[in-house]
């Protein structure tokens, strides 16, 4: 991630930076523009929903995410959000996202997962689909109603396809450029809070964090300060018996 950035008070961080000049029209044909990353995102995330299993056993008999697995999972959320923040996630960009796993550090759009030295072999039995559950419910008021869990995404290659409320501010924040040749700051942090609130329980879904995603909304497009930001609950203990 940028070495100038606030720390996160997360361990997965999700950063874009507004370009200054967007094309007016542009946005209308990113859907084509992207579609050879649809295709590779639709094969990435299968490779990635198969090696999370694999990392769901690793965790329960060793307590440990493998570490391949997980730099390459963190490189599929990686490339997804580039490819989302170029096209209907945000339209934040015209800079058209590379073809790669790893971190680009001078690309508007990036994002990484703090590496967890160990997690609770009991936790990974029930996060994914209990704990979750209720985060599972605001992300599909977010990304779409298609978004039911973060398997769901493997059939689109993410959510770079827009949906929701997201996909709704995209296109007004798209009519709005079209017609003045401005992206309306407010509407692109009010999305940036909700691709991160969407990123952050796709991690913990995956596996990749035992610290449960915050009920809050971090606007903006850098991520918050640990003193700024509410501190609810974001690395709990183990309940007894989880660990």
């Amino acid at each position: 991630m940028n070495e100038h950035a606030a720390p996160s008070v997360y361990p997965l961080q999700v950063e874009g930076q507004l370009d200054d000049h967007l094309s007016r029209w542009r946005w209308l044909v990113k859907w084509v523009l992207v579609i050879p990353h649809v295709i590779a995102l639709v094969f990435l995330w299968i490779a990635l929903v198969l090696l999370t299993v694999v990392a769901f056993f690793a965790i329960l008999f060793t307590g440990r995410y493998p570490r391949g697995i997980f730099d390459f999972n963190v490189g599929v959320l990686r490339w997804t959000w580039r490819v989302g923040f170029y096209s209907y996630s945000a339209l934040g960009t015209d800079r058209y996202p590379p073809f790669t796993l790893a971190d680009v550090p001078d690309y508007p759009a990036r994002l990484d997962v703090e590496y967890p030295q160990a997690l609770s072999r009991g936790l990974v039995l029930v996060k994914w689909w209990l704990l979750a559950l209720p985060h599972y419910l605001v992300v599909a008021v977010f990304a779409g109603g298609a978004w039911a869990g973060f398997n769901a995404a493997s059939d689109n290659g993410g959510w770079s396809s827009g949906g929701g409320l997201i996909g709704l501010l995209v296109f007004i924040a798209g009519v709005v450029l079209l017609f003045t040749g401005r992206y309306p700051r407010s509407i692109f942090d009010f999305i940036m809070g909700m691709n991160r609130w969407v990123f952050r329980v796709a991690a913990y879904a995956t596996l990749m964090t035992d610290a449960y995603p915050p009920f809050r909304l971090d606007m903006g497009g850098h991520e918050p300060a640990p003193e700024t930001a509410a501190t609810d609950a974001i690395r709990p203990e183990p309940a007894a018996g989880l660990s």
